[in-house]
């Protein structure tokens, strides 16, 4: 009688686990889309400029007014080395020696420039990040540290 007791127990505690999960709302569809994170970091992408303001003339001006940030949230620096940012074209920017101080940010620019602690530069002439784009954050083990989506299902 007890494991009957227990059985139905379960069952009932399983079916209001399922009915709590089903009555949550669906996230909404914003501008920018974060992908649950697959290995937890404190390291995560940040606002994204992926259409350059203005006419887009692949100047060096325009394409790095074409941009990624990406963060440290948490307290502790955070050597970025061997890092990978990538779009879904497989377009991928290797870090180079970069520590990222906690708290802090840094811009990965499209076009040419000199790096420094606020931002890098990818040295490309054509633009990386479409209006439907997903850019890819990899550490250097290659575990997806953050992904975020633009642009899929929404009409601009």
């Amino acid at each position: 009688m007890f494991r009957n007791a227990s059985r139905v127990a379960m069952a009932v505690l399983g079916s209001a686990a399922l009915a709590a999960t089903a009555a949550l709302p669906a996230s909404a569809d914003g501008h920018h889309r974060h992908t649950p994170q697959r290995w937890r970091s404190a390291v995560v992408l940040g606002p994204i400029q992926y259409d350059s303001p203005g006419r887009d003339d692949s100047s060096n001006r325009s394409l790095n007014a074409e941009w990624v940030t990406v963060r440290n949230t948490g307290r502790t620096p955070v050597n970025i080395k061997g890092w990978s940012l990538s779009d879904k074209s497989g377009h991928t920017y290797r870090f180079g020696n970069l520590r990222l101080a906690g708290h802090s940010r840094i811009r990965v620019h499209t076009g040419h420039g000199h790096d420094n602690r606020w931002d890098v530069y990818q040295d490309r002439r054509h633009y990386v990040w479409d209006n439907r784009d997903t850019a890819t954050l990899r550490n250097d083990h290659r575990r997806v540290v953050d992904q975020v989506r633009w642009g899929h299902g929404h009409r601009h």
